[in-house]
C-alpha cells in the first residue's frame, strides 16, 4: 500500500519554462539520461562552467544532477548534511580534507556533514549529488 501524500512538483521558471516536474511523491521515477540531456540543452550550460537540476526533494533527502564542463571548478565549500557524489559520465577530481579522489563513471564518495570539499572536472562530467539529513536529530 502506498502512503498517501501530496505530490510536489516544481514551478516553471524563465530557465525551465516547462515546469511541472515531480520532485516528491510516494514513488518518483527518474530518467538520469533524460536529465543529463536537458542540462546540455539549457542556455546555462552554454554560458557557464556548470549546470544542475534537482530531481528529487523531500524534507530529509535531495538528489541533484550536476554537469560540469572540462576544467570547470566548484570551489571549496561544505554541506551541513551527509552527501554522496556518484559519477555518471566523465572524470572529476574530488578533494576533501587533504584527500584527493579521481572519480570516473561508477565511482562514488560519501562525506559526513561539514567536511570542506571541492570538485574539478577533468573532462565534461555529470554526477549525482545526494544530500541526506539525519532524521534522528
Amino acid at each position: 500500500m502506498l502512503c498517501t501524500m501530496e505530490n510536489k512538483s516544481n514551478d516553471a521558471t524563465p530557465l525551465r519554462p516547462e515546469g511541472n516536474r515531480i520532485l516528491n511523491a510516494p514513488i518518483v521515477e527518474m530518467d538520469l539520461n533524460k536529465f543529463i540531456e536537458q542540462i546540455r540543452n539549457e542556455p546555462t550550460w552554454q554560458t557557464s562552467g556548470h549546470n544542475s537540476i534537482t530531481i528529487y526533494k523531500s524534507d530529509s533527502l535531495r538528489i541533484v544532477i550536476i554537469g560540469m564542463h572540462n576544467q570547470a571548478i566548484l570551489k571549496t565549500h561544505q554541506s551541513h548534511t551527509y552527501i554522496s557524489v556518484q559519477v555518471l559520465e566523465g572524470n572529476i577530481q574530488f578533494v576533501a580534507e587533504n584527500h584527493s579522489f579521481s572519480l570516473s563513471k561508477g565511482n562514488m564518495v560519501a562525506l559526513q556533514p561539514k567536511i570542506q570539499h571541492s570538485v574539478e572536472a577533468k573532462s565534461e562530467s555529470f554526477f549525482l549529488l545526494t544530500l541526506a539529513t539525519d532524521i534522528n536529530k
